[in-house]
């Protein structure tokens, strides 16, 4: 197995994506990377290293639709003929078939959050620029939760057969899955956990329901495993996910405090009122990333019926507490 490093300037910086190449089995890449110049000659040169060019590629293994991961797949596929995986969820936006129901659900977000005129404006045109690098569409294979991917004779650690298996980890994206060996204590975990930031949840991706307590499971699954190691999406691999699953909780659990004490400070208040507080000034995606995460935090608040939501003249949702 072999993490090829390219070069994200666009998004959250580097990403990784993983090529094996076992001598009798599929020449699998999982993730693609954003469709920029840079991420091109970067997985090309990756790709010679291992004495491969695109057109080995056999199959394409996504760990969710977010650009970042999945913007090249499309090309890919048209150059290689690679059959491209996706978990169902993630499947049509990365197909093309589910981007204007998306988009709709997008703005009526940005609404409901209570992003003002300005802000959302610069978020927009952020968004609208980089619209191209959603990648050229891919004719995707949809999967679900436990598909086994074999990698077939001499990937396993005694040259014998390994397989990867989908696990589904949504929360920071609606699809978001693991691919976990079958043989050996490592997965690929795409954005479930990452070794330096904290994955955003709710404005990654509105399409998850309830997306703080549905990420707080993906992350109870993953500290309750033996995993020895993960390899992430970005940045280095992460030698006790376990543990790290337990940080990231935490961190999520302190969030929330914070969220109740802001509304207790400030509320009635928009989600985005709420993220001013928790994040100060933003600009560009972490316009839509700080606004949602906000939202996640007062949703899960709300079910807990430590908050009350009330839909406000400008059609913004606003939160207070709950014997307020």
């Amino acid at each position: 197995m072999q993490p090829i490093r390219l070069d994200n300037a666009v998004f959250e910086g580097d990403n990784v994506v993983y090529l094996l190449d076992p001598p009798a089995g599929p020449t699998t890449l999982v993730d693609a990377g954003v469709p920029t110049d840079r991420v091109r000659e970067g997985l090309r040169a990756g790709l010679a290293e291992a004495g491969l060019t695109v057109v080995d590629l056999d199959r394409i293994l996504l760990t969710h639709w977010h650009w970042d991961h999945s913007g090249l797949a499309g090309e890919l596929q048209a150059e290689s003929g690679a059959t491209v995986h996706v978990h169902e969820r993630d499947a049509p936006l990365v197909d093309g078939s589910g981007r204007s129901a998306f988009l709709a659900l997008r703005t009526e977000c940005f609404e409901r959050w209570g992003i003002p005129e300005g802000p959302r404006a610069e978020l927009t045109s952020f968004l609208d620029h980089h619209e191209d690098m959603a990648g050229e569409p891919a004719d995707v294979t949809p999967f679900t939760h436990g598909e086994r991917f074999p990698l077939g004779e001499g990937s396993a650690p005694d040259g014998g057969e390994d397989a990867l298996r989908a696990i589904h980890l949504p929360g920071h994206a609606d699809g978001l899955s693991a691919f976990a060996f079958e043989r050996r204590s490592e997965a690929f975990v795409g954005d479930v956990i990452l070794p330096k930031y904290t994955p955003n949840v709710g404005g990654a991706d509105p399409r998850v329901e309830r997306p703080l307590p549905t990420y707080r499971a993906s992350l109870r699954w993953l500290s309750a495993t033996s995993l020895d190691r993960a390899w992430p999406g970005h940045r280095d691999p992460i030698d006790d996910p376990a543990g790290r699953s337990r940080e990231i909780l935490s961190h999520h659990a302190e969030r929330t405090d914070r969220t109740r004490a802001a509304v207790e400070r400030i509320g009635p208040a928009t989600a985005w009122e709420v993220g001013a507080e928790l994040f100060g000034d933003v600009e560009d995606i972490h316009i839509m990333h700080g606004a949602g995460e906000a939202w996640a935090h007062l949703e899960a608040l709300r079910d807990e019926d430590t908050v009350a939501r009330r839909r406000g003249e400008a059609g913004a949702d606003r939160y207070s507490m709950r014997d307020a």
